[in-house]
Order: structure tokens, then sequence, then C-alpha cells
């Protein structure tokens, strides 16, 4: 049983990397949204033209997001959602909707500091997490029963 996995999120740590690397040997597939922030940003006018008003430069740059975002939702078996320190991440909070509006897995990652802000989000989780590691073991869980040692 192949899981698609979408993983959605800050993007300015590794977590991905170590929830893919933790993962090696599970029979999951993993895809998530651009994570070069630059041309993240930039998508939109860089392909569809310049904008002199920020705010139709950062619309079109949103709505060509959207079409790999939706896409990997929708496809997706799980979806995970990592609340980072720095930022606030409003899109993660849009995707963890998204992901709970059309039944999809909802697994949430983030620390203790941000459990009172998170509290409708983390209600429509089936898990809510702290750790990368705690993703993986999630994982291997729901793919062969067994639990860590």
């Amino acid at each position: 049983m192949t899981l698609c996995i979408y993983l959605s999120g800050e993007i300015h740590t590794n977590w991905r990397d170590e929830i893919i690397a933790g993962a090696t040997g599970l029979d999951v597939e993993f895809s998530g949204p651009v994570t070069d922030h630059a041309a993240s940003d930039d998508c939109g006018v860089a392909i569809m033209g310049t904008e002199d008003n920020k705010f139709w430069h950062d619309n079109k740059g949103a709505k060509l997001n959207a079409i790999r975002t939706r896409h990997g939702i929708e496809m997706a078996d799980i979806v995970v959602v990592r609340f980072g320190e720095k930022y606030k991440q409003w899109n993660a909070a849009f995707d963890a909707g998204m992901a709970a509006a059309l039944g999809k897995s909802l697994i949430v990652m983030h620390g203790a500091d941000h459990q009172h802000p998170l509290k409708e989000v983390d209600a429509a989780a089936l898990a809510v997490v702290e750790t990368p590691k705690q993703v993986v073991e999630i994982l291997t869980y729901v793919l062969s029963g067994t639990l860590p040692s």
C-alpha cells in the first residue's frame, strides 16, 4: 500500500528532509510546494509578465502556486502541515483547512508554544506532533502496525 504524503508548511528548516530520510524503506511517495522562496514569490511575474503593483505580483504567484498545492493535497493520502517558530504560516493554515475539508488524513506539526493559536487546526488533525521523527513513527505504524522501539 503506497501512501502519498504531501508535506506543507514552513520552508526555513530541513524538516522535510528529516522525514524523507527517516522514511527510507517505507512504501511512501512525497510531494510538496515549491520551497525556493524567491521562485515561489516571483513565479507569476516571471511567467506571465511583470506587475507594478505588489498586490498583483503576489496574486499571480499565489495562483500559480495554488495549481501545485491543490493538486498535491487532492492526490495525497496524508497531509503533513508544519508550523515553524519564526514566521506565521498563513498558507499552511489554509492548506490544513483544505485537507480537512477534503477529508484527508491530517498530521499537524508544531511546538508547544503554538498549541493555543492552532487549537482549531489541531482539532481537525488525526495527529499533532512536535518532531519529524514522530511523523516517521506514525507512517511506520500506519504501514506496518509496528510501534517504535
